[in-house]
């Protein structure tokens, strides 16, 4: 399954703490144009594989979760306050 280096686990549960649904959303990984996209959402969907990492919530799109089942998300966030998030493979 995914997991999140503490940095990603942070920066999601922060991004999403600031939203009116954080009890409840999350960070989704789907994919659009053979590219992973992200967004904030109010809720996983019912396909969605959910990893959880303290407050962190990552929902996985159906589509995805099985290329991703053997990665790990990280993030940076930029001097401007800026995120970039990467996905790549567990020690």
């Amino acid at each position: 399954m995914l997991t999140l280096t503490e940095t990603a686990s942070t920066v999601v549960a922060s991004i999403v703490s600031q939203t009116e649904t954080s009890t409840t959303g999350g960070l989704r990984i789907d994919q659009q144009d053979n590219e992973f996209a992200v967004a904030i959402v109010d809720a996983n969907t019912p396909d969605d594989v959910v990893v959880e990492d303290g407050t962190a919530r990552v929902f996985l799109a159906s589509t995805v979760a099985e290329a991703l089942d053997d990665k790990v998300l990280d993030a940076q966030v930029g001097d401007d306050g800026s995120v970039r998030f990467a996905i790549g493979a567990k020690a």
